[in-house]
């Protein structure tokens, strides 16, 4: 999936939106104490109240957002895995009646409470439903409405919550004119901070692809790797993090850990200019022959593939591992690149990076932007100097 599928279907998640079909939605309370089981319920999610449905559909909301790579990772299932979360799932999305669509689900759930303990009592939801695509956009004048012809996605989506134990608290009664203390003993169940969950399938040029599952972590750049690996039997996956972190000591291995602005810079456009191309298209990836010939239209004579798939044995153990671009480039358009020095904290884009420049004059080192404009400091502008030279001269 890429991100505008995950935008579509995420803005699905409203009440009253002919588009998104809940039939059923189950939660299952655990016990942190002894990682089991306390009560089970499922009922039709129609039979929700509104305030209900609106708690649900912001929490499914929530669990959809993010970056990909960073909170939201497509994984591809393992092959031959015991007890397999694919089948259970895709058995589960098949099952026609609730009491097997539960059992699966609580497959899924016996296999995230082994060797498993919780810091606090979880809530962990399910629903199936079918999800609506209209094969193009709406038009008011035309005849045909878009929604005469949708692709259909049948889904199942998982929500996992914390519980919070409920304030104690003060409160005055109007009627008896006195002071009251306050204490509700039933756990609050948070549904604004999804401590992680899935979408199965994922959903690629509106087809279904149950070969994936589309997993979200509950913070940045912290996916549960046993979660991933033993609970959905997904293959192991990099962060945008950590694939930048690959990059950068590949780059280093190849460069001698030295590299100008300018072609810092030019690496960062040949790379923004594989993804602008392929827009539409799987997000680009580099292999060791694309970084070396992105090396090689930045600047840099005297790389080459075996140097570059050197650096990937050394860094990764593998000359046939692949970055994905989105993930080493900073944001183009903004001021994404942090310069920190003990004199001054820089923000600047990557486009601009070639107007950055280390130089050195009578032993010392300075850093130097150019401008088009006059600088102007705390409403000072400040005198134009020639460099190395002392102002009063």
């Amino acid at each position: 999936m890429n991100k505008k599928d995950i935008a579509h279907i995420r803005k699905q998640f409203k009440i009253g939106n002919d588009l998104l079909k809940i039939s059923d939605i189950f939660n299952v309370y655990i016990m942190k104490e002894s990682s089991e089981i306390y009560h089970h319920q499922s009922q039709p999610f129609e039979m929700l109240d509104e305030d209900q449905k609106e708690l649900f559909m912001n929490n499914f909301k929530k669990l959809l957002a993010g970056q990909m790579d960073e909170k939201l990772f497509e994984l591809k299932f393992q092959r031959d895995a015991a007890n397999n979360s694919q089948l259970i799932l895709h058995q589960g999305l098949l099952s026609h009646d609730v009491e097997g669509w539960k059992e699966q689900m609580l497959q899924i759930v016996n296999k995230m409470l082994k060797d498993k303990q919780f810091e606090m009592d979880i809530v962990v939801t399910f629903i199936r439903g079918e999800y609506l695509k209209p094969m193009k956009r709406r038009n008011e004048e035309a005849e045909e409405s878009e929604r005469d012809t949708v692709f259909s996605h049948p889904f199942i989506l998982c929500s996992i919550n914390n519980t919070q134990e409920p304030k104690k608290e003060l409160l005055f009664d109007y009627v008896e004119k006195e002071f009251k203390y306050n204490f509700v003993v039933d756990p609050i169940i948070n549904l604004n901070a999804p401590m992680g969950g899935f979408l199965f399938p994922c959903f690629t040029d509106n087809a279904a692809d149950v070969n994936h599952i589309l997993y979200s972590a509950g913070k940045v750049h912290e996916p549960d790797h046993q979660f991933i690996e033993e609970v959905l039997n997904g293959e192991e996956t990099m962060t945008a993090k950590d694939d930048k972190i690959v990059f950068e000591e590949i780059i280093k291995d190849v460069t001698g850990d030295q590299l100008n602005t300018s072609t810092l810079s030019n690496v960062y456009e040949e790379i923004n200019r594989m993804i602008v191309e392929n827009e539409e298209e799987e997000q680009p990836k580099l292999d060791s022959m694309d970084v070396a010939r992105v090396l090689k239209m930045s600047g840099l004579e005297d790389v080459n593939t075996e140097k570059v798939e050197s650096a990937f044995q050394k860094i990764i153990d593998d000359d046939k591992y692949e970055i994905k671009a989105s993930s080493v480039l900073p944001k183009f358009t903004s001021k994404s690149i942090k310069i920190n020095t003990k004199i001054a904290n820089i923000s600047i884009s990557p486009q601009d990076l070639r107007y950055v420049k280390q130089v050195q004059l009578s032993g010392k080192r300075y850093l130097m932007i150019e401008v088009e404009e006059d600088t102007v400091i705390e409403g000072f502008t400040m005198i134009p100097e020639a460099f190395g030279v002392n102002p009063e001269e």
